[in-house]
């Protein structure tokens, strides 16, 4: 198995769990795998630099010394607001030489200003999407995802989401089982993919500030099964259904009928993670009446069908409970 290079690039005021997420995956990865990994740190002259938080970290060597890694990481924080120009200039010249680039959080700002990003699918942290389409137009920014791959190139939400491509990485790079046994170290899930939202469905969208709006929100959460058509819940707030789907839209930002599906696939997932309840079982718990309405709605959002998702993403509880797998005649 071939050994892979990785570089980490330190600057003032980096996010240091941008850091350390990623480097304990790996160098746990590396050990498991036979020295798989050679991991190094460097900063632009050597020094040692201080992190958003007041940690001082001391690299490995200066970036001009590094050479060309296999992959290049580059951590986000408050540094990459203001970043030094000879930063923005090493990057622009060595980073395409990195078979593969990997942002965590705002990182992928400062591969935007060293034109990196161009005409490709990226995502960061949700608070500076915004920001980084309209000042990189020629970048497409997906806002949704805690991490997106695009050919060599591989950026990622905010903070832990660094965490899920670190692993999403040596998973390809090493296999499963490696991947697996890091997380399980780490007390994390080998299960979120790169496709899931940056927040909940209740994070996402926006808390109604009237009463009766507040309260159907939560019913919707706590009754995924139950009768969750406009018309019904127009009625528990005892309002039109016509006037109950303009306000419920303009407080929250999204509508009824969108609010009602992320909740139905939110709970799903969590089932089909952690119980052992059949694909059967859940779609009615969740309130799509039928396997085949549940499949429909994964492939849809997720592009994976339920008892995939069950494979990939079941959490080592629901293994140990022995659970069983869905029958082979249920719709995946």
């Amino acid at each position: 198995m071939p050994q892979r290079s990785l570089l980490i690039v330190f600057f003032d005021e980096l996010q240091s769990l941008d850091v350390t997420g990623p480097l304990e995956v790996f160098t746990g990865a590396g050990r498991l795998g036979g020295d798989a990994y050679t991991v190094r740190t460097a900063s632009l002259d050597g020094s040692a630099v201080r992190t958003s938080s007041g940690l001082t970290l001391v690299p490995d060597g200066a970036l001009t010394d590094a050479g060309d890694p296999h992959t290049l990481l580059v951590p986000g924080g408050q540094g990459t607001r203001t970043p030094d120009p000879r930063l923005i200039d090493w990057l622009r010249e060595h980073a395409p030489r990195a078979e593969r680039i990997v942002s965590v959080c705002t990182g992928a700002l400062l591969l935007a200003r060293a034109g990196l990003l161009d005409g490709h699918r990226v995502t960061t942290h949700w608070s500076v999407c915004d920001h980084l389409a309209r000042t990189y137009p020629a970048v497409e920014v997906d806002p949704e995802p805690i991490f997106v791959r695009d050919g060599r190139l591989a950026t990622s939400a905010g903070v832990t989401a660094g965490i899920d491509l670190a692993l999403a990485l040596v998973e390809e790079d090493l296999g499963r089982d490696i991947a697996l046994t890091v997380a399980r170290h780490l007390v994390v899930f080998l299960r979120r993919p790169g496709n899931q939202a940056q927040f909940s469905v209740q994070l996402a969208t926006q808390t109604a500030r009237r009463d009766p709006l507040r309260e159907v929100q939560q019913w919707i959460s706590e009754h995924p099964c139950g009768d969750l058509s406009v018309e019904s819940l127009a009625d528990r707030a005892r309002l039109s259904p016509r006037h109950f789907a303009r306000a419920f839209r303009a407080e929250t930002g999204t509508t009824p009928g969108r609010y009602v599906e992320g909740v139905r696939l939110e709970h799903a997932r969590r089932l089909l993670e952690d119980t052992a309840d059949s694909v059967a079982e859940i779609s009615r718990t969740c309130g799509y009446g039928t396997p085949e309405a549940m499949r429909r709605a994964f492939l849809k959002a997720l592009g994976t069908a339920p008892a995939e998702y069950r494979r990939r993403f079941r959490s080592p509880a629901a293994h140990r409970s022995g659970a069983p797998s869905d029958t082979p005649s249920q719709p995946d």
